[in-house]
């Protein structure tokens, strides 16, 4: 335990607390909207297998998973009618 108090460690565990203390909201947010996306995701790839059948495709990628974690099922509309009229 006394290498804790050596050296520039106490400073550092000091800091880290410090930062978790500022930054307690924005990192909460960001971990949401990280696990939101996740799922997100998880839902494009199996819409990417089912989707094949109703012609109703959709990428399997970052932006599109953003937008579903951060609008949920209003951003799946919005994706949706962007592939509509962008073809």
């Amino acid at each position: 335990m006394t290498w804790l108090l050596d050296g520039p460690w106490l400073s550092v565990f000091m800091a880290a607390i410090l930062l978790l203390a500022i930054f307690h909201r924005p990192l909460f947010w960001a971990g949401k909207v990280l696990a939101r996306s996740l799922v997100g995701l998880g839902f494009l790839a199996l819409w990417a297998q089912s989707g094949i059948l109703t012609g109703l495709q959709l990428g399997v990628n970052l932006l599109n998973a953003l937008t579903l974690g951060m609008l949920g099922v209003p951003g799946f509309g919005l994706l949706m009618l962007l592939r509509l009229f962008s073809t």
